[in-house]
């Protein structure tokens, strides 16, 4: 099943994307029971698909991606954070910072992964069953500040504001029976940056879940970005950043197309 989160006339609701484009409303909890009660509605504007309880993403996790940064896999997953007030809408602007400016903005395609049942030491052969399912994400990042304005962290430059756009749709598991076998890409202004297929993981999902969950709690609306492939902006010659006009959609097979404009933020009446 395809769940959206969307506002229309009578407030916010979950419905459910039906492939002749009609949406019906969806009755009960996205992580409890879930009734599509047929009534349909009229989508005028569509939300992420969940308001992330923790974002938990793995960087250097694809083969080529790490080659084209001059790295070694890892053997370990790498782990860094974004704030749940980094997420953003599908057809919002993505905001390039300006008063701790960049102007090294990056897109990344990503599988995200959403939690939908407690995880706490789960082996790999169990992981795919904690799983609610799957949606497009765009790591956003701020190149200058995840190398040089974090103290050796990344997440300065990984967690501005609108640095996590999600969607258009979280896609259940029965659709989806291995996330490891998508074609995942990213268009900037309509022109391929990224293509590949996360088959190209170095750790695939229920591997990373396995790790994330060792010693650890993830709760239900825990999303986690699995990576990016090659073809990132940083690694072109020469390099390619995000600029005010600019439209990147991530696509990902069997999920959808996640399309935002970017802008500049606008700073109003700030004191030092």
């Amino acid at each position: 099943m395809k769940i959206i989160r969307f506002l229309d006339a009578h407030g916010e609701h979950l419905g459910r994307q039906h492939d002749d484009g009609r949406v019906t409303i969806l009755e009960g909890d996205l992580f409890g029971p879930l009734r599509d009660t047929g009534h349909e509605a009229t989508v005028e504007k569509l939300l992420a698909p969940l308001e992330p309880r923790d974002i938990l993403c793995i960087g250097l996790n694809y083969r080529k991606h790490a080659e084209e940064g001059g790295r070694d896999a890892p053997d370990t997953p790498v782990l860094f954070l974004k704030n749940s007030g980094a997420v953003q809408n599908p057809g919002d602007p993505i905001v390039l910072p300006r008063v701790l400016a960049s102007d090294s903005v990056d897109y990344e395609c990503e599988l995200a992964v959403v939690i939908g049942r407690t995880c706490h030491n789960v082996k790999r052969a169990e992981a795919l069953s904690h799983v609610l399912g799957y949606t497009c994400g765009n790591d956003v990042s701020a190149r200058d500040w995840q190398r040089n304005g974090g103290g050796g962290q990344w997440c300065r430059g990984k967690t501005f504001a609108t640095f996590c756009p999600l969607g258009p749709a979280l896609v259940t598991t029965d659709e989806i029976p291995d996330p490891n076998a998508l074609t995942i890409r990213t268009l900037l202004n309509g022109e391929v940056m990224q293509d590949w297929t996360t088959s190209d993981m170095i750790f695939d999902v229920p591997t990373l879940i396995e790790f994330l969950s060792a010693s650890t709690v993830l709760r239900p609306g825990t999303v986690i970005l699995t990576g990016t492939p090659h073809g990132v902006g940083f690694a072109r010659t020469p390099p390619v950043f995000l600029t005010a006009g600019d439209s990147v959609t991530v696509e990902i097979e069997k999920i959808g197309s996640l399309t935002n404009p970017v802008i500049e933020e606008v700073v109003v009446g700030r004191s030092g």
